[in-house]
């Protein structure tokens, strides 16, 4: 049986984050999305625990649910004939410190085996000294090394991944604040990483180029701030009998079950190509070195992006890295339900007619995954209509046109050109 698991999001107790995020909501919107597992985030922030321990209750070995019964799914595999959605205790923590005469700023997603080796993580952070209250994803001043140790000494079946691995301010191998390789970064520990998280602004295909990245499993988590963010990537994995924690750990180290991963198309991410916000420069990495790194416009120094970092770090091309190597994880591109409406109607995704035609489909038609992956889109006509269903169809097909991410900027997605929106929506948009 398919379960669809997002293991690193954001509580409202992370900063930037909405408010709306708590444990009754993003169920509700996990069973829109079709997600099965979804990480509990934050767990170190006091209050969040106590409101997850108010919440939840223990489900299979190492999950948990919400306590509330009435929240159910028709289509949701929670395990045996209780539907409801699946919490995994996860959090991401900030590490910033200082090796090798370089400010190293890193990014980690912790996955916990049960609440009660989550409290004793936060705990051990209490005593030394961190703030764990100010932010549910705290900043901790302890060498990455020294975290996962710390990690694996209160559960030996728990995880470290580095969270969204490129990303040039903090990740592992950021161009700004990184390291050149696993190992440089977690030393004689690096055997106790199985695997990385590629980030909105990366795919599994460009990581792929990197031979020193083949034997590890590329997770992909929506890093939510928001409800309806959530799902915008995640895991397929395929179990009988059910689903727990040691089934979804063990997938990943083995990449056994692991069917694919559901990815953001990377250009749309707001660190893909390099650039300069401020000046509205955004650069190829050809482009960056023929201008020495620095912006064209203002002279100022160009923040360098992912393509460039995993170009200076790669060994593959790109057609080696997705032609004939059937080990590697397969992995499939979508664009967010509500983005697609909102193109159709060219307005925004938060308008009262996008939300309206989004929850019309998600009650006739079924979760937001089924209808972006599985659904015929003959039926996804019937539904949504004509424009709606060619929509979606593109999507499948790869056949859109981005304009890429930037220092900080997010792509901008187009799947009709003026001239066939207007055409189409004059015909037949509902």
């Amino acid at each position: 049986m398919k379960y669809i698991c997002d293991l690193h999001i954001h509580s409202k107790y992370s900063r930037a984050c909405s408010k709306n995020l708590n444990p009754k909501n993003i169920a509700e919107w996990c069973l829109k999305k079709g997600i099965d597992v979804v990480g509990t985030s934050d767990f170190t922030h006091p209050l969040w625990m106590k409101e997850l321990k108010e919440n939840l209750e223990p489900a299979e070995r190492g999950l948990y649910k919400l306590k509330d019964s009435r929240l159910r799914g028709n289509d949701n595999k929670g395990g045996g004939n209780d539907k409801r959605i699946r919490f995994i205790f996860s959090t991401e923590v900030s590490c910033i410190y200082k090796r090798g005469g370089k400010a190293r700023r890193v990014h980690l997603v912790i996955l916990m085996p049960s609440q009660e080796a989550a409290e004793k993580f936060s705990n051990i952070l209490d005593k030394k000294g961190f703030n764990i209250r100010s932010d549910g994803r705290p900043i901790l001043g302890i060498d990455s090394e020294e975290i996962l140790k710390m990690v694996l000494d209160i559960a030996p079946d728990a995880m470290l991944i580095p969270a969204h691995a490129w990303t040039p301010w903090f990740a592992i191998f950021g161009s700004q604040s990184g390291f050149d390789s696993v190992e440089e970064c977690f030393g004689e520990n690096a055997k106790h990483i199985y695997a990385l998280e590629t980030g909105l602004s990366s795919d599994p295909a460009m990581n792929r180029r990197w031979p020193a990245l083949d034997k590890y499993a590329l997770v992909s988590n929506s890093d939510a701030h928001s409800l309806e963010k959530l799902g915008r990537e995640a895991n397929v994995f395929s179990f009988e009998n059910g689903i727990d924690y040691y089934k979804i750990i063990d997938a990943i180290k083995t990449k056994n079950n692991f069917l694919y991963t559901i990815e953001f198309f990377p250009e749309e991410g707001k660190y893909y190509l390099d650039g300069h916000r401020d000046c509205g420069a955004s650069l190829t990495p050809a482009e960056t070195k023929k201008n020495n790194y620095l912006c064209p416009k203002c002279k100022k120094p160009l923040t360098v992006g992912v393509l460039h970092r995993v170009d200076s770090l790669a060994d593959r091309s790109s057609h080696e890295a997705t032609n004939g190597r059937q080990n590697f994880i397969p992995f499939k591109s979508i664009i967010p339900l509500q983005e697609i409406i909102a193109e159709c109607f060219d307005n925004g995704v938060k308008a009262k007619k996008v939300v309206g035609l989004y929850e019309k489909l998600i009650k006739e038609c079924g979760n937001e995954f089924s209808i972006l992956l599985d659904k015929p889109i003959n039926e996804i006509r019937v539904c949504g209509g004509e424009m709606i269903a060619k929509a979606i169809d593109r999507m499948r097909e790869g056949n859109i046109f981005i304009k890429p991410g930037y220092d900080g900027e997010f792509g901008v997605i187009k799947i009709f050109n003026p001239e066939e929106r207007e055409k189409m929506s004059q015909k037949n948009l509902l």
